[in-house]
């Protein structure tokens, strides 16, 4: 897990909503993160406490941070994958095949020619 910087989050704050009372009708406790240079955003409100809410949405941006790495990661390694897979030779009897079929379409079509 890597750390986030404090100059690549965005915080905003809202009004929360939900069970709370008065206190989530009049303080702004729900906390909005967003890592600017990945576009992620992370949206918490479930506690009274700003300072709880915004502990939490680090962690849960940290989270959503690594995890569409790993994703990226995953995709690159079956990009490299795929791409081996399509630049793969032939092997000697897979081709021996081919060629077999080919000869065998080719002497199916020469029997359509004209009758003479």
């Amino acid at each position: 897990m890597k750390n986030l910087r404090d100059s690549d989050i965005e915080e905003m704050f809202s009004r929360s909503s939900g069970p709370g009372g008065q206190h989530v009708n009049k303080v702004s406790t729900a906390v909005t993160l967003r890592h600017v240079p990945t576009g992620l955003s992370v949206t918490v409100s479930d506690s009274r406490s700003q300072a709880m809410n915004r502990e939490t949405a680090r962690r849960r941006l940290l989270q959503k941070i690594n995890e569409a790495a790993e994703a990226k990661k995953l995709e690159q390694l079956a990009e490299a994958s795929r791409e081996r897979r399509r630049k793969a030779k032939r092997s000697r009897g897979t081709k021996a095949k081919l060629v077999e079929s080919k000869r065998r379409r080719s002497e199916t079509k020469k029997m359509r020619g004209k009758v003479a």
